[in-house]
């Protein structure tokens, strides 16, 4: 059983922490080379205590192996605004050599019955600590704005209703998922389009007198 939970949490936030650093200079190298980063934001968190007590409780995982059987209580999000830039960035996590991928799930391609649309890939990432190396499992997602934005109130109304959805909002969740992926689809066939004028508004931004 966790004893100490800071004690316990804390090789967690010091790899979310990292991996934020770590992806978001990705990006930033993108930008140096004035070419399309695929990666538009990355955020992180560690799972609270009870959001960690109430998995535990539904997945059925003893509190002294959730080092183990846990993967998202390190997590990342990675967003993009394309959806073939998520193909993108997971060839770049494939390539990195600095952790090493232990899972992959795809969630676009094969979504989940309440429309749940998201690519993850589980790492597992090595910490340096005072008393040596610490292998973390994090969990990243990888997700355009659209299905990011479906998610974030999937989540909430999860809450709500504790998983049991009345059949109407069920219903009406399957349709949002699937106008969110429209226009996924859409923006993807005006891609060079959008591209184009990001490129526009960004020059007008660095050189306002032109």
């Amino acid at each position: 059983m966790v004893q100490h939970w800071d004690l316990f949490l804390a090789p967690y936030k010091q790899a979310v922490d990292e991996l934020k650093v770590k992806l978001k200079g990705m990006r930033s190298q993108f930008e140096m080379q004035s070419m399309h980063s695929p990666i538009e934001f990355v955020t992180g968190r560690v799972k609270p205590i009870p959001s960690i007590l109430d998995k535990a409780a539904r997945k059925g995982i003893p509190l002294d192996k959730l080092e183990e059987e846990m993967q998202d209580i390190a997590g990342l999000r990675m967003m993009c605004q394309f959806v073939d830039d998520i193909k993108t960035v997971v060839l770049l996590l494939r390539q990195r050599t600095d952790f090493e991928i232990v899972e992959e799930r795809d969630y676009i391609t094969r979504k989940k019955e309440s429309g749940y649309r998201s690519y993850h890939v589980v790492i597992r990432y090595p910490v340096q600590t005072i008393k040596g190396e610490k292998n973390i499992l994090v969990e990243i997602q990888i997700r355009t704005l659209a299905m990011n934005f479906w998610a974030t109130i999937e989540h909430s109304l999860n809450y709500k209703y504790s998983g049991k959805f009345p059949q109407d909002i069920k219903e009406r969740l399957q349709r949002a998922a699937e106008a969110a992926f429209l226009l996924d689809e859409e923006m993807s066939q005006i891609r060079g389009e959008i591209q184009e004028a990001q490129v526009i508004f960004s020059r007008k931004q660095d050189n306002p007198d032109e």
